[in-house]
C-alpha cells in the first residue's frame, strides 16, 4: 500500500514521537511516509514553514495537500482512521480525563524543552538560573500528579500513557541530572513496564 500522509519528521522530537507511537499502536505505519527535517529555533526549515506557519513538527500533509499540525491535532485525525478501539476516547469523562493526563504530559515536555534551550543553545554568561528552576518546578508538579495517578495511567494504553511516556523518555534522553525515579517511584514502575512496549522500543531517540 503506498503512502497517503506525509509527516514532516524528527527522530529526536518528543511530540513526533507520541504520533509515531500511536502509528505503530494502531498499525497505520504503511500510510505514512516520513519527511525527515532537521530545525531549532535559531535555524528554522523553510520547508517545514511552508506547511506550518509556528514552524514546528509535527506537520501531517493529508492526501489532498492540507497540512495538519500540533501533535495532539494530528493524533486525534490518526486515531480516527483506524478500525480499532481508539486511543482517544470520543465522549464522556472518560474523554477529558484522558485528555487532561496528555495535555499535563505536554506540559513536562514543554518545559523540558525550555530547560534545554536555555542550559544547551544559550550562551552560558546569558543564562538564568531562575528561569531553569521555575520550568523544573513546572515538572516537579506535574511528575507529582502522575506519581498518584500511576494507576490510572496503567489502565490502558491510550493517549494519555503514551504522553506520559514520551514525556519520561524527553527527561531521560535530555534532562539526565533529573533524577525522577528517585521521587517518584510507582510512576518509575509504571514506565520501566510500559517501556517494554514495541511501539516504545521502535521510537526511543538514539543517545
Amino acid at each position: 500500500m503506498s503512502a497517503s500522509l506525509t509527516l514532516f519528521y524528527s527522530p529526536t522530537s518528543p511530540y513526533v514521537r507520541k504520533v509515531m507511537v500511536l502509528l505503530h499502536e494502531t498499525g497505520q505505519l504503511d500510510a505514512v511516509r516520513l519527511h525527515g527535517v532537521t530545525l531549532t529555533p535559531l535555524n528554522p526549515s523553510a520547508e517545514v514553514n511552508e506547511h506550518n506557519p509556528a514552524g514546528k513538527i509535527p506537520a501531517l500533509q493529508l492526501a489532498d495537500g492540507s497540512v495538519l499540525h500540533d501533535s495532539r491535532v494530528i493524533l486525534d485525525y490518526l486515531d480516527q482512521l483506524h478500525g480499532g478501539e481508539p486511543l482517544i476516547p470520543r465522549e464522556g469523562a472518560a474523554r477529558w480525563r484522558r485528555l487532561t493526563l496528555a495535555s499535563l504530559a505536554d506540559a513536562v515536555l514543554d518545559a523540558a524543552i525550555l530547560v534545554r534551550y536555555e542550559t544547551f543553545l544559550r550562551p552560558e554568561d546569558k543564562r538564568w538560573d531562575d528561569w531553569v528552576l521555575g520550568q523544573c518546578n513546572k515538572i516537579d508538579r506535574a511528575l507529582a500528579h502522575f506519581e498518584k495517578s500511576a494507576d490510572e495511567l496503567g489502565q490502558r494504553f491510550d493517549v494519555a500513557a503514551i504522553g506520559a511516556a514520551c514525556a519520561l523518555g524527553y527527561l531521560d534522553f535530555r534532562i539526565t541530572d533529573l533524577n525522577w525515579r528517585r521521587d517518584y517511584p510507582k510512576l518509575a514502575a509504571w514506565y520501566s513496564s510500559v517501556g517494554q512496549r514495541s511501539s516504545l522500543q521502535a521510537t526511543a531517540p538514539a543517545p
